[in-house]
């Protein structure tokens, strides 16, 4: 991916991935290097976020390297400034840039008129760092990719949408339950079953919670409501109320099934109080390996990755 754009899922190949958590899992042994030591990049952010600007921001300099934060404040995106204009000033001083935006279009401009790599670190449609930082995590703990279940209960959101499309591209089976007016996107549900009609993956979408966990090796969630979201907070609560992540729920799982969430939760709605802090709960896990993965990402874009596959199957 050396000097390209990770804006969706769909930027990376059938190699990329297996590539990316292979050098992931390096990554975690082999401490701080030099490696990245003249490379700088932006952190351009319309949300605040504390996993994504704190591991960005660590990766870099366990990569040898610089991250700046530019607050909403400081530029304006749109606003102050034009998008295209902060991109061209943005590649005179950096590498790369890493961009939190509320809607996934400011970061197709962004990318359009930057001459250096642009990371979606998240947008309306699609968290692929999140995503792929989840099937490292998975990785991890069941010691292979293809031929799991993972069942997603909740918002058929930016997180849904690139666990989707990356579980498909690997093999992963791929079950959502989400209530009507929640679902997952026509145009990148159509996508994910091209990409399982190559890898073995199967794609299903119910209402019912209950038929998506049953027997799954992964359970996953994600909040009701997100940020920007907030006057619809009450309606969802209702939409949702059968879509939390309970000890009920969560025994129709596997055995050894796993539980995820993205984070930050909302204790008592997806989430039933203290099942996060469950044995079967991976979500600190989580947390963490999206430093690691975000180093396999930065190393790969700003000096490129050579190094044999891993086997996940």
């Amino acid at each position: 991916m050396k000097g390209k754009d990770l804006l969706s899922i769909a930027d990376l190949n059938s190699e990329d991935i297996p590539l990316l958590i292979s050098r992931a899992v390096e990554m975690k042994n082999e401490g701080w290097t030099t490696s990245l030591s003249e490379k700088v990049l932006a952190l351009v952010f319309e949300k605040p976020s504390l996993r994504t600007r704190v591991s960005f921001e660590i990766a870099m300099r366990q990569l040898g390297g610089y991250a700046i934060y530019l607050s909403p404040a400081e530029v304006g995106l749109g606003k102050r400034e034009s998008v295209a204009d902060v991109a061209r000033v943005l590649s005179r001083y950096v590498n790369a840039i890493a961009a939190r935006t509320f809607s996934h279009q400011t970061l197709e401009v962004l990318a359009r008129y930057a001459d250096v790599p642009v990371i979606n670190a998240l947008s309306d449609i699609e968290h692929p760092c999140q995503a792929l930082a989840d099937l490292l995590t998975i990785y991890e703990k069941k010691g292979e990719l293809e031929g799991l279940t993972l069942a997603y209960v909740g918002d058929g959101n930016n997180v849904a949408h690139s666990l989707m499309l990356a579980s498909a591209r690997v093999g992963i089976r791929f079950r959502i339950a989400s209530p009507i007016g929640y679902k997952v996107r026509d145009d990148l549900l159509e996508l994910a079953r091209s990409y399982a009609m190559d890898s073995g993956a199967e794609i299903m979408c119910t209402e019912d919670p209950r038929q998506a966990v049953r027997e799954a090796d992964v359970v996953y969630t994600d909040v009701w409501t997100s940020m920007g979201q907030e006057a619809e907070s009450e309606k969802r609560r209702k939409a949702f109320a059968r879509y939390q992540i309970n000890g009920e729920l969560l025994s129709l799982a596997e055995e050894d099934a796993i539980l995820m969430h993205p984070l930050p939760a909302h204790h008592g709605e997806e989430v039933a109080e203290g099942i996060l802090n469950s044995p079967q709960s991976v979500a600190f896990d989580q947390a963490e390996n999206r430093m690691h993965l975000q180093k396999a990402l930065l190393a790969d874009m700003l000096g490129g990755l050579e190094i044999p596959l891993m086997n996940y199957e």
